[in-house]
């Protein structure tokens, strides 16, 4: 086994900025007033799901259906943009269908377990042990799991202000992490 305390905890960094869960507080707060319940349990677990399997199985998938890892990054970072953008500006470019929860769309997919976060996956499989990886997506998944169960409580504490200036300030953090990973692969498309 290539257990190694340094890179779980390298690795467990890199998923907690680009998963970003405490930015998302506004986002999940306000997906819990739209739908009335969101059930942390099974949003943690499809979002441990999708990327565990994506971490083994992303590249593959990717190339079956003819899609390269830049293609799928630059894709994720115009999600990311928008989503940066509706938190920024408080405008609603998403328009999604009613449903009774919000557990699996839009919170496993695309917040937790986004192309953001499947793309981080791939580059960190290259540099880091898959075991490391793993354990790294399980200490973020129990601490998007605290934050799902919590965000009525931490919407009493936060109050609608402070809620709105989070929103704004990690609404900028996901736009530059936005611009950063469009940046970093928008050039081997045209190479």
């Amino acid at each position: 086994m290539n257990f190694d305390i340094r890179q779980i905890i390298t690795v467990t960094m890199v998923l907690f900025a680009v998963i970003d869960i405490v930015g998302s507080i506004p986002i999940i707060v306000d997906l819990r007033r739209k739908h009335g319940h969101i059930e942390s349990e099974k949003a943690s677990l499809v979002a441990a799901i999708i990327m565990v399997v994506f971490l083994f199985a992303g590249e593959e998938l990717l190339n079956l259906i003819g899609i390269d890892v830049n293609s799928f990054a630059v894709a994720g970072a115009f999600v990311l943009f928008f989503l940066a953008l509706e938190m920024i500006l408080g405008i609603r470019i998403y328009r999604d269908e009613e449903s009774n929860s919000a557990s699996i769309v839009p919170i496993a997919f695309p917040l937790i377990a986004g192309a953001g976060t499947m793309t981080t996956l791939l580059s960190l499989r290259a540099q880091f042990y898959a075991i490391n990886i793993i354990v790294a997506i399980v200490l973020n998944i129990i601490l998007v799991y605290f934050v799902l169960r919590s965000s009525g409580r931490i919407e009493k504490l936060l109050g609608k202000n402070g809620l709105g200036v989070i929103r704004k300030a990690f609404g900028v953090v996901l736009l530059a992490i936005a611009v950063k990973l469009f940046a970093s692969n928008v050039k081997a498309l045209f190479v």
